[in-house]
């Protein structure tokens, strides 16, 4: 079936002999009868707008056939998008059956197929009311493939629009994936996807669509309004079909099963272009999925570039949340958090409930998800997985080009210094991902638990899956920043070994218990071993530092270790100490902002002159602004003077 932005439309007229099928296509183009035409006309392309409807293809191409070129006939028919198939008599009407049809099938066509009785002029009044029950009726019933059947006459310019409209709407609004003709209702993906727009249309979550918020409907999927006296008929319509007040409660609105059987109405009337106005609105193709192309938009960046959320995105996730947050209490709670999601096909993205959703970010006492730990959690999703992100605004509702709400960061630059390479300092960076290495039980997850604001647990439980924590901080001069804190439980090792997988990561933080003389060996033998470790930016930590030190029993001991590597001692913390844990995630921060403090086998000295460099740069800009806008004042003065 084709999709309805196709840019051009292919139809074949077909028929016996003398049914009429040239006149009816000039009929149509040159608004006028001739009775005598040439056997075959030629094929015609008619442009856009001889239709109204703003999903209509660029062009519609008309081509008439003769059996007298059954060469011809076959070859377009194979490469046709809609079959208009003409008769005027009853031996035409018989041959529709016993050849037409058979032929079609032959052809292994699924092609829909519109039924035209032409020259409906030559028939008495009481025949022309008999032809719906006794001739198209039956074809209805025993061709699935006979979309709709219409009386025409060429001669009188009776219903010859229409018979083309059909035409092309069995095309761009077909029926048989709305409507289930055997049970009289509509199929359930169309209910599914009409329950969600509902949904996304109840602007304020009550259940209901008022008129307001029919008429922003009304506007977005037609580009009108809608006035009170169609209102008034609709509201009257569905209360005659569900007078319990299942459909629409007077001083509410419609419900969303008044929503489903309005778009049922508007089906079995032969309306069903309406529907699927609101569909294609809505981004639906003829399968009822939303189009790929706009759940997944074509994104080239480099690949040490990252991805995150831009204001534009910030700004719609947030009111996704006021939205939903029905309480007003700063929570989504479980009921809420269903809500929200019911809109996607999905549920929860995956990759959420991998990383343990809602325990990787931040919630209020009750368990429910505050507005911090929301956008922190969709920052973490942008950054891990833009593509779930960009789909996910589509089925919240997002309008416009999901790729306006996620801004690019620059690639990532390397420097040189003394035959070594070091990540260069960023300043466009607002998202960071910290690697969290270290041996069972040395405070990996308590240290996850910390960045969330949640106490620590003296019972072990030991960590099976990968496991993320994501929350914002905000350091010194107010800039907020977000750190992604992964732990990666049984799959640790595995990690360790993949140079690739280290691509990702900003900052490592290399954690062991300064209270277990057997933890640090772990970190020693993980930094000796594993030696593309040694390329990024890495903060030793030692842990529990409110229980009683220990001498480590290992060949080195880690203040000796990091000084062999031109690195700052181990920051000594414990998750009960919450100015020690900030000052540690202030320091991860920092190192992935300046990833030459932190970078193992760099001099101290180098370390000083390249802040100093970088100050001195800082510096040197401030002046030159004041001095830009100085002369700039100076030479308005001069100017004016």
């Amino acid at each position: 079936m084709v999709s309805f932005n196709k840019s051009t439309l292919r139809v074949v007229v077909c028929g016996d002999e003398y049914v009429g099928k040239s006149s009816l296509i000039f009929s149509f183009v040159k608004d006028r009868f001739v009775s005598q035409l040439q056997e075959v006309l030629p094929i015609i392309t008619i442009p856009r707008d001889f239709s109204a409807s703003p999903y209509s293809p660029e062009k519609t191409i008309l081509v008439d056939t003769t059996l007298n070129d059954i060469d011809f006939l076959q070859s377009e028919l194979k490469i046709a998008d809609v079959i208009c198939l003409v008769y005027s008599n009853h031996d035409s009407y018989e041959r529709i059956s016993m050849f037409w049809m058979a032929m079609f099938r032959t052809l292994g066509l699924n092609l829909p197929v519109i039924i035209c009785r032409n020259k409906c002029d030559l028939l008495n009044k009481e025949d022309n009311e008999l032809i719906e029950i006794e001739e198209f009726i039956p074809l209805l019933k025993d061709f699935k493939e006979v979309g709709t059947c219409i009386k025409c006459s060429a001669l009188e310019k009776f219903n010859v629009t229409q018979l083309f409209y059909r035409c092309q709407r069995a095309v761009t609004q077909p029926l048989a994936p709305l409507f289930d003709s055997k049970t009289g209702k509509l199929k359930p993906l169309a209910i599914t996807a009409l329950k969600r727009i509902f949904i996304l249309s109840d602007k304020d979550q009550d259940g209901f669509l008022n008129n307001e918020e029919i008429s922003l409907l009304q506007r977005k999927c037609f580009g009108k309004s809608i006035d009170s006296n169609e209102l008034n008929a609709i509201y009257k319509n569905l209360s005659k079909m569900a007078p319990d007040e299942s459909a629409f409660v007077r001083g509410k609105g419609l419900t969303k099963n008044g929503f489903s059987l309005l778009n049922q109405l508007y089906v079995e009337t032969g309306r069903h272009e309406t529907t699927w106005g609101i569909l294609r609105a809505f981004h639906y193709t003829d399968t009822l999925e939303i189009e790929e192309r706009t759940l997944y938009p074509t994104i080239d960046y480099p690949p040490t570039s990252s991805i995150e959320l831009s204001p534009i995105g910030y700004r719609f996730l947030v009111d996704v949340f006021r939205k939903f947050d029905k309480d007003n209490d700063g929570g989504l709670n479980n009921i809420e958090l269903t809500q929200i999601f019911k809109t996607c096909p999905m549920g929860l993205p995956k990759l959420w409930i991998n990383t343990g959703f809602p325990n990787s970010t931040v919630v209020n006492n009750l368990g429910y998800v505050t507005l911090q730990g929301w956008l922190a959690q969709w920052s973490m999703t942008a950054f891990l997985d833009h593509k779930t992100t960009t789909a996910y605004l589509v089925y919240f509702g997002f309008e416009s080009d999901t790729r306006l709400a996620l801004t690019l960061t620059k690639p990532r630059r390397l420097k040189k210094r003394y035959g070594k390479y070091y990540r260069a300092a960023v300043n466009d960076r607002k998202v960071f991902n910290c690697f969290v290495i270290g041996n069972a039980k040395s405070g990996k997850t308590a240290l996850l638990d910390a960045l969330l604001g949640r106490p620590t647990t003296e019972v072990y439980s030991p960590t099976i899956k990968s496991r993320i924590a994501v929350n914002s901080l905000e350091l010194r001069g107010g800039k907020q920043y977000y750190l992604i804190l992964q732990e990666f439980g049984e799959s640790q090792p595995a990690v360790l070994e993949n140079p690739s997988k280290w691509e990702e990561c900003d900052v490592v933080c290399l954690t062991y218990d300064s209270s277990d003389p057997d933890s640090f060996a772990y970190l020693v033998e993980a930094v000796e071993k594993y030696k593309h470790l040694m390329k990024l930016p890495m903060v030793f930590v030692a842990l529990k530092a409110d229980l009683d030190k220990q001498q480590q029993r290992c060949h080195i001991q880690p203040d000796e270790l990091t000084e062999s590597l031109f690195l700052n001692h181990p920051l000594h913390i414990s998750t009960f100490w919450q100015n020690s844990v900030n000052k540690l995630f202030d320091r991860l921060i920092k190192c992935a902002l300046e990833p030459l403090r932190a970078t193992p086998g760099f001099e101290p000295e180098l370390k000083v002159k390249d802040e100093e460099s970088r100050e001195k740069l800082m510096v040197a800009g401030s002046i030159l602004g004041i001095a830009s806008a100085f002369s700039l004042i100076l030479y308005k003065l001069l100017k004016k003077s």
